[in-house]
């Protein structure tokens, strides 16, 4: 099954569970989609922010030390708690043997605590870095970052049993839209994925995969 398919499917049953309710997730979306973020955030010819930050065991990773082994690829996600980001964790998993044929590195980012990525990486036996952005300081830097609604913030705790402030260790209730941005060894962006849709909306594994394939091996002009 292709993440679309899986994406889909999860949509689906979320529809099914909730009826009606599901309607509040759908409003929240709209919500954020007209915010704008993927017009205002950065694109493809711009530099990537630089980053240290923590794994999920507390070692630190450096986008600088990993430019100097090829092109990064970089994913935000929203946390552990999301089954949507959690199928296209799989995924990226999955694509991870092409994307290192090719030189590249790949890191997951959210804004939960460690203890979440630990939680991430071995529920779906990751074998890439699952980084902890606290505050969305680095995910305010690609341009991101947008707040829950105070509806869905009670939406979560009351439907699904997750308070965001607890996982994220602050009470900022900001979290970044689901994207992928493929960085160059120059620490160039050359391919962006950002999208309000949170359940549907995140970047296929083929298309990282021939983004980094028109780095490694560009074409003749």
């Amino acid at each position: 099954m292709s993440m679309k398919e899986a994406l889909a499917e999860q949509k689906a049953k979320v529809q099914a569970r909730l009826g009606e309710k599901f309607d509040v997730i759908a409003g929240e979306v709209e919500r954020i989609r007209g915010l704008g973020l993927p017009d205002h955030s950065l694109k493809g010819g711009q530099s990537a922010p630089g980053f240290a930050l923590p794994d999920a065991y507390g070692r630190e990773v450096s986008l600088k030390k990993l430019l100097a082994q090829g092109p990064v690829v970089v994913s935000f996600y929203r946390g552990e708690w999301c089954p949507y980001c959690n199928i296209q964790l799989h995924s990226l998993q999955e694509a991870l043997p092409k994307m290192q044929e090719l030189g590249a590195t790949l890191v997951a980012i959210s804004p939960e605590k460690p203890d979440h990525g630990v939680v991430a990486t071995e529920k779906h036996k990751l074998t890439f870095p699952v980084l902890s952005d606290f505050g969305n300081k680095l995910a305010r830097r690609f341009g991101i970052v947008f707040h829950v609604s105070e509806q869905q913030k009670e939406f979560s705790k009351n439907v699904f049993k997750n308070d965001i402030a607890l996982r994220n260790g602050e009470d900022s209730y900001a979290l970044p839209v689901p994207a992928t941005f493929v960085i160059d060894g120059k620490g160039i962006i050359r391919f962006t994925h950002v999208d309000a849709d949170y359940m549907t909306g995140r970047a296929e594994p083929e298309a990282v995969v021939a983004a980094l394939e028109a780095i490694v091996r560009p074409v003749a002009q």
